[in-house]
């Protein structure tokens, strides 16, 4: 099975209280590990969708990824804005447990039946606020989803999850360059994450031009990893 999991925020060897966003957040890790341990088995998979832990350093998230390392499964590791521990995929690879694989212009397979893609992604044009630093990197992340479907699709997949950490819509909801070259690769699912408090009130989930999007951020879920994929 595949379960989905994104915005789970760890900070088990630094000093960032979660609290301060609400009673939710309170010990939400002892949360996430109870309902991850009711539901999650050792021969499933775990996506994990970004904004995975506070640290500034690879070395500071050490605790964090031994936590989550512990629990069951093989758990899918994704880049978010607020992970800036991650800065080399190189370092962050060789530092992983043996349980947790990153993506970053790759994929890992699953099953060797389907691919398991995506990229970070980034704020999407159409926004009063938007700047021509924020357009620089939407083109770079628009690059990173291509890289990582187009290599699985070269390695003879054709069946695709994406996951993104940022919504791959605008602030009205409408499409981006992430949701065309989704649908170029017929991609089959796309999870994301990143909106916390009332920004979670309008997501969208459904099925949309032939896509099943499902929205993962962890306070949303209430901690409990979300079933994406019964087989």
């Amino acid at each position: 099975m595949i379960y989905a999991i994104s915005d789970l925020h760890l900070s088990l060897g630094g000093e960032k209280p979660m609290d301060i966003f609400g009673e939710l957040w309170k010990d939400h890790h002892l949360k996430l590990r109870e309902n991850w341990l009711k539901i999650v088995e050792d021969d499933d998979t775990v996506i994990i969708g970004g904004d995975f832990s506070w640290a500034l350093k690879l070395e500071e998230a050490r605790e964090d990824l031994d936590f989550v390392h512990r629990l069951p499964g093989n758990k899918i590791l994704f880049k978010g804005n607020h992970d800036y521990w991650w800065q080399s995929y190189n370092k962050v690879k060789k530092a992983l447990p043996p349980s947790i694989q990153a993506v970053q212009n790759n994929y890992i397979p699953y099953q060797g039946r389907l691919a398991l893609c995506g990229t970070r992604g980034w704020t999407i044009p159409g926004g009063e606020n938007y700047t021509a630093q924020d357009e620089k990197i939407y083109q770079r992340e628009l690059i990173r989803l291509r890289l990582s479907l187009s290599k699985a699709q070269e390695e003879g997949f054709d069946d695709f999850i994406v996951t993104l950490h940022y919504p791959p819509f605008n602030f009205r909801g409408e499409n981006s360059g992430f949701t065309a070259i989704m649908q170029e690769f017929a991609v089959r699912i796309c999870l994301y994450g990143h909106l916390h408090n009332v920004d979670q009130q309008d997501v969208f989930q459904g099925e949309r031009d032939g896509i099943d999007y499902f929205f993962v951020a962890a306070d949303f879920l209430d901690f409990n990893p979300r079933l994406i994929l019964d087989s």
